[in-house]
């Protein structure tokens, strides 16, 4: 079956099960066509909370299917690959977590979305790249520890005079780009703008003219007088990029910016996950209620 025959079926199961098909920036060009919504991770997550589909079919990680079953629970939520995950969610457990809290009882948890429904569940709050430093400017607290991704850590620490505490993790993805990969790629297109994500290392944010999350890289491309701009993010938004852009020419930073989970579903995945309604993603209560209130809370101070 071709790539049209293939979505125009799935339009047709979505229709056919009342179902809404959320897509991330990073996912295969085929299936960005296609979504109902696409978006960073906070859009998602608000379209998640808000939707009246009966079916929610996420065509993105775990953890995100996750935080649609806990925003959504009387939705069906699909995840068409169980691989799909995410090793930056991975690099925290509960036990961790629990440890870390004991060690500095004072600070209030700041959990980025791109971790587990059990690690939210014992946090105070939830941020997303998009609205991290406004999330830990809201809070009433001296002392926040920020978790999992150290590097987005570190940055949102440069606009607070709170006292954060970051984790030891970070995405493999943008902590591959490194400062000599930038320079490289500045090198051949002098005057190029370089947009970032707050994922990359310290050093990389600093040789950046715009920092910010996926939808924050798109804007800033649609809005730059630029002609040429440097991107430092997961090749996948480069899709959407040359759609919102299509006058303007992106440059990756390097050629090593690809997330092998992200990139695992398929048409294919996404068909079999309709016709036989699988895999279903659902967060015990146990879990989803504490988790479902740092998320809450993160999206009504994002409002």
């Amino acid at each position: 079956m071709g790539i049209i025959e293939t979505q125009e079926k799935i339009r047709k199961l979505l229709a056919d099960r009342n179902a809404i098909l959320l897509a991330h920036y990073y996912q295969r060009d085929e299936i960005q066509d296609i979504a109902d919504i696409l978006g960073d991770s906070l859009a998602l997550s608000i379209e998640a909370a808000k939707t009246t589909a009966d079916v929610i079919l996420f065509a993105g990680v775990q953890f995100m299917a996750e935080s649609a079953s806990i925003l959504s629970p009387d939705k069906t939520v699909l995840l068409p690959r169980l691989d799909a995950g995410c090793p930056l969610a991975d690099k925290i457990t509960v036990e961790e977590l629990k440890q870390a809290k004991s060690e500095h009882p004072d600070a209030m948890v700041v959990t980025y979305v791109n971790s587990s429904a059990q690690t939210k569940a014992h946090s105070d709050i939830c941020c997303t790249s998009a609205n991290a430093v406004r999330i830990v400017g809201s809070l009433d607290t001296d002392t926040v520890l920020m978790v999992p991704d150290g590097n987005l850590a570190r940055y949102t620490a440069q606009f607070t005079e709170k006292k954060i505490i970051p984790w030891k993790g970070f995405c493999y993805v943008h902590n591959n780009l490194l400062p000599g990969d930038v320079l490289k790629v500045k090198d051949k297109n002098p005057g190029a703008p370089v947009a970032v994500h707050p994922e990359c290392r310290p050093e990389v944010i600093e040789m950046a003219d715009f920092v910010g999350s996926t939808g924050g890289i798109l804007k800033f491309a649609r809005e730059t007088d630029a002609q040429k701009i440097i991107i430092g993010t997961e090749q996948g938004i480069m899709h959407q990029l040359k759609k919102d852009s299509p006058g303007k020419t992106f440059i990756p930073a390097s050629d090593k910016l690809t997330c092998l989970d992200m990139k695992r579903i398929t048409l294919d995945d996404i068909l079999t996950s309709l016709l036989e309604m699988k895999h279903v993603v659902a967060v015990p209560e146990e879990i989803r209620v504490p988790a479902n209130l740092a998320l809450s809370r993160m999206l009504e101070t994002s409002k």
